[in-house]
């Protein structure tokens, strides 16, 4: 008869199974710890990556700064403690970070600016590059649909 239990219930189970299933387990937390060793740098330098987009978005027009930062934070919580921290505590940058991770909440101001931002962007893209009728109908569809979502999130407290 097929059981519907896991198959590693914790360690219960490896003084019931034995000594191979725990050094099964262990050689697996070794290696994902290793894993992560190694990724820690790349997580670091993508998370200096997405704050440097950031930064350059909060001066280039049409360029999001918010969701850099978002995925910059998310990077060093894998990666640098520190620079998390320095990041979320960032008395201009943290906040919308903040607001976030907590409730995934966009303030008013800024879904205001994201929501013109893709639409002056659709509007310099209809009127450059001149798409077809499908293509214009994708991206369209596609902005539209990101703004649906900024504007359904919540606002912060």
């Amino acid at each position: 008869m097929h059981s519907s239990a896991p198959a590693f219930a914790g360690i219960a189970e490896i003084a019931e199974t034995g000594c191979d299933r725990a050094r099964i387990c262990y050689r697996k937390a070794a290696s994902l710890r290793q894993v992560t060793k190694i990724l820690r740098p790349v997580y670091f330098v993508l998370g200096l990556v997405m704050l440097a987009l950031g930064l350059i978005g909060i001066v280039v027009p049409l360029m999001p700064t918010t969701i850099f930062l978002i995925l910059a934070a998310w990077c060093f919580a894998r990666s640098s403690k520190r620079a998390e921290a320095w990041l979320l505590n960032h008395r201009y940058l943290g906040p919308a970070v903040v607001a976030w991770r907590q409730n995934g909440a966009i303030a008013r101001k800024h879904k205001l600016m994201a929501v013109t931002g893709m639409a002056a962007g659709f509007l310099v893209f209809f009127i450059t590059a001149h798409p077809g009728l499908w293509l214009a109908l994708g991206v369209g569809a596609a902005m539209l649909a990101c703004a649906l979502f900024v504007v359904s999130r919540p606002e912060p407290n």
